[in-house]
């Protein structure tokens, strides 16, 4: 029994050894702090631009399925999301900034277009199944109170669309704050690249990673949260 607990204390000394090698000497905690800062950074830009975005294509896509029109914006609506959902990731942020903003040394405004862009192509088909399940009766109601197009989707459509399709957009907001991760590919110093480069000064793999892993899932339960008490409000909106 006393060389159980003294295999214990080892590993325990190890470790705290380890900690203060990789984050304490040499403040090597703030590669973590300013990875976390870029990679909140880049997610709440890309969020936006998601939502904006794909909301637009969603409009675009259930119009013409409902009425027939706007076959035109429909035919690239239709296609640049099949494109974009069709790619990896990590190959749209490679190509984005080696390829097509080459001249782009920041990498951070164009990890945030690349994620926006991403996003957005999943947003849009979130949207639009959301919109399309709202009972058509839903629209004639409005039009027959003098609502235009635009009044009804306003007043009646978009609010049971948002509460229909939250949980969906909270897990694709979610998944795009973990495929930022992707972004060192670039040369983004975000939360995982700090890791890594915390790893390749000090040689150690398990304090550094089981860190980073730790920072993603207390985000993602915060942000589950979130969306969890925002689900609340709208569900006791309707009482």
């Amino acid at each position: 029994m006393e060389a159980f607990w003294q295999s214990i204390a080892l590993w325990w000394q190890s470790l705290c050894d380890q900690f203060t090698q990789c984050f304490i000497e040499d403040n090597r905690w703030e590669y973590i702090t300013d990875g976390l800062l870029v990679t909140l950074e880049v997610t709440f830009f890309a969020v936006l631009i998601g939502i904006v975005l794909g909301f637009l294509l969603a409009i675009i896509r259930a119009a013409h399925e409902k009425t027939g029109k706007l076959k035109i914006l429909n035919a690239i609506a239709h296609i640049y999301v099949t494109v974009i959902r069709g790619i990896p990731t990590t190959v749209q942020v490679m190509l984005a900034y080696f390829v097509i903003f080459v001249n782009i040394k920041d990498p951070i405004p164009v990890a945030i277009l690349a994620f926006g862009v991403n996003s957005s192509a999943y947003v849009a088909e979130i949207m639009r199944g959301g919109i399309l399940s709202v009972d058509a009766g839903q629209m004639e109601a409005g039009r027959s109170l003098g609502l235009n197009y635009t009044q009804t989707m306003k007043s009646i459509i978009l609010p049971q669309v948002i509460k229909n399709v939250l949980p969906a957009l909270g897990n694709e907001f979610i998944v795009l704050m973990k495929e930022t991760s992707v972004s060192a590919f670039i040369g983004l110093n975000e939360l995982t690249r700090g890791g890594d480069i915390i790893r390749g000064i000090t040689y150690t793999d398990m304090v550094p990673l089981l860190t980073v892993a730790l920072i993603y899932l207390v985000l993602v339960m915060i942000f589950s949260r979130g969306v969890s008490i925002l689900e609340r409000r709208l569900r006791a909106s309707d009482h």
